[in-house]
């Protein structure tokens, strides 16, 4: 299985681009673009304390506190307070905790700073509040951020030289709420507490931290890609930091990814540019002929190196793989490639699982015959981005969404859409957005014309911004149509029942276009729309069989038996795609079909395959 963490070179501001070394190492940073460079993790032991009274900004705990716990990094808030507190279970917390955390570093263990080269601090994720100080200084972000806001993806730092020692202290400040305007995804709020579908909290240092060299002007570790297969174009999306302005030249060279020795690039080109300091998004397009798509029968990737070159012939290199593909909604299909394809999806809610663990998952659902998992508002570590990538794994991911509907809400929503898609528009694998999932954080959609306009714009932006994905606007309900033209790109539906009978019933209902009766709220909202099949029709959720409160069957054969009965039923009837809720047991819902720690399935493999339909041709 090839590993695309691959990487940690030593530092790449000792040789010129030409000299770059070839051997690939194992590299457990989580992220999709490599960095040739030297890093050291600050994942383990770390100093905690539980700031009860949120006293510690007052008290400048930054400049000196005696810590009275240990805790290891990464790990949840939960974790860290309940051993604090020296219980077994995850512990409780209301309304808000504050907590901080401190260790220090060696300087020589990431290399003393040179001339093109500086010290960057990376969290892998950590909030959703997060305050950071080196020897007492407060930083801010590369995005001038002295708060960062958001526990799902990266954001980093530059250290200052002149505030680095041979050793150094890294104090931590990481406040969470029960705020319900905050993206929480399934996590409890003061609007849906903890039970039944909603889960007890995990936040705080939840992602690898570590510190790295990286060049004073290079592309940062985020790159976009967008490909239109029928001209052979690949569109690479580029951010440009830079620290000393003038004359650069940005280089691509395209190789097979099995090709080692970088000698022979399938495609190469330089792209000259004079830019300014500061932060700089670029967009340069590079021909691949011959270039063999991506897919879930073939999954191919191909592998960029992109350099930023100076003036003096000095390249600060990155590279990732990458695969062609282009995704469609067209009448009632959905086409991969320009091909109708049936999505054999299923429900993915990685709760509190391991990295490991999520691998084996990931596996697990490749092997009940999936070609389509739906990441259920959650953000995840993006190696399982990288995984999907591998096995050919089409994803669906959603915006962890908030709790309530409000003009401050819908800012966070924003935010939180912009920096996870900002960080995963690299993957082949992700196909399809949503933006939110029944109603959660839009529960006036039906009465609020505000809370509509909103996700209407948001649509028409990612539409225009990342044209690479589809976007669901509301999933499972009430999607919004204007001027009876649908604003989102899949008509979904989320259908329970256990009795087949009643399953006929409404799939039959749906596919006659039926938008009330069917779901559990009507299916759309707004102007008046008519189905005619102008739009994939997908039911998006259904089965839960094994949730005590579905009334599905219990053990593993009636369950089998049942999911052949009703995927039958789906199969023959006109729609694009249907989504077995779901993968794992997670708390309160006990309808899996992998084991969540072992990825076992209790099923056949191939149960939710299309092809194993005898009746498909």
């Amino acid at each position: 299985m090839e590993d695309l963490n691959q990487s940690n070179y030593s530092l790449s501001a000792s040789r010129p681009a030409e000299e770059q070394p070839t051997e690939e190492f194992s590299n457990p940073l989580p992220r999709a673009v490599l960095r040739m460079n030297s890093h050291v993790l600050l994942d383990g032991e770390w100093k905690f304390a539980h700031d009860v009274e949120d006293v510690g900004l007052r008290d400048d705990w930054a400049l000196g506190h005696a810590y009275e716990h240990r805790a290891h990094w990464p790990g949840s808030v939960e974790e860290h307070l309940a051993e604090a507190r020296g219980q077994q279970g995850g512990a409780t917390w209301h309304d808000k905790v504050v907590v901080w955390y401190e260790r220090e570093f060696n300087l020589p263990e990431v290399a003393e700073p040179q001339a093109r080269s500086l010290i960057q601090l990376t969290f892998g994720a950590c909030g959703y509040e997060t305050r950071v100080w080196l020897n007492g200084q407060l930083l801010k972000t590369i995005e001038g951020e002295e708060v960062h806001f958001g526990e799902y993806t990266s954001f980093s730092y530059e250290l200052d030289e002149e505030n680095l020692h041979l050793v150094n202290r890294l104090t931590v400040r990481i406040v969470d709420t029960m705020d319900a305007e905050t993206p929480r995804g399934k996590q409890e709020s003061h609007v849906y507490k903890r039970g039944g579908i909603w889960y007890q909290t995990y936040t705080g240092a939840v992602r690898s931290v570590w510190l790295e060299t990286v060049e004073r002007n290079r592309l940062r570790s985020r790159v976009g890609v967008v490909s239109v297969v029928e001209d052979h174009l690949v569109r690479f999306n580029l951010t440009l930091r830079i620290h000393d302005a003038g004359d650069y030249l940005i280089r691509l060279q395209i190789f097979d990814p099995l090709t080692t020795d970088r000698t022979a690039p399938l495609a190469t080109s330089d792209f000259p540019v004079r830019v300014a300091a500061g932060q700089w998004q670029q967009r340069v397009v590079l021909e691949v002929p011959g270039a063999e798509l991506w897919s879930p029968e073939a999954p191919n990737r191909y592998r960029l190196v992109a350099c930023l070159v100076d003036s003096e012939g000095y390249a600060a290199q990155i590279e990732t793989l990458f695969g062609l593909r282009k995704i469609e909604a067209r009448g009632r299909y959905v086409y991969l490639n320009n091909q109708p394809t049936y999505l054999d999806g299923i429900l993915y809610q990685p709760g509190q699982a391991t990295l490991e663990e999520m691998q084996r998952h990931m596996h697990a659902m490749k092997a009940l015959g999936c070609n389509l998992v739906r990441v259920h508002i959650a953000g995840v570590d993006p190696r399982i981005y990288n995984l999907a990538d591998e096995l050919g794994l089409l994803l669906w991911v959603e915006v962890p969404s908030p709790h309530s509907s409000t003009p401050r809400s819908r800012e966070n929503h924003r935010a939180e859409l912009l920096r996870l898609v900002t960080l995963s528009e690299t993957h082949p694998s992700i196909v399809i957005w949503s933006l939110y999932n029944e109603d959660w954080g839009a529960q006036d959609i039906a009465t609020n014309p505000e809370t509509r306009e909103y996700i209407v714009e948001t649509y028409h932006f990612m539409q225009i911004a990342y044209p690479q994905f589809l976007v669901v606007d509301n999933d499972g309900w009430h999607h919004i149509s204007y001027t009876g033209r649908l604003k989102s790109d899949l008509l979904t539906a989320h259908l329970y029942t256990p009795d087949l009978t009643r399953w006929k019933e409404l799939l039959d209902r749906l596919v006659g276009g039926e938008m009330e009766g069917t779901a559990a709220f009507p299916l759309v909202v707004g102007d008046p729309f008519f189905y005619r099949r102008q739009v994939p029709l997908i039911v998006s959720e259904w089965g839960g069989f094994g949730f005590s409160d579905y009334g599905g069957p219990q053990d593993a054969e009636a369950r089998t038996n049942s999911i052949k009965a009703f995927k039958q039923e789906l199969r023959s009837r006109p729609i694009a795609g249907d989504v077995y809720t779901q993968a794992t047991n997670i708390e309160d819902e006990r309808n899996g079909l992998i084991d969540p720690h072992t990825g076992a399935l209790s099923v056949p493999e191939d149960l939710l395959a299309s092809r194993q339909l005898e009746y498909l041709q």
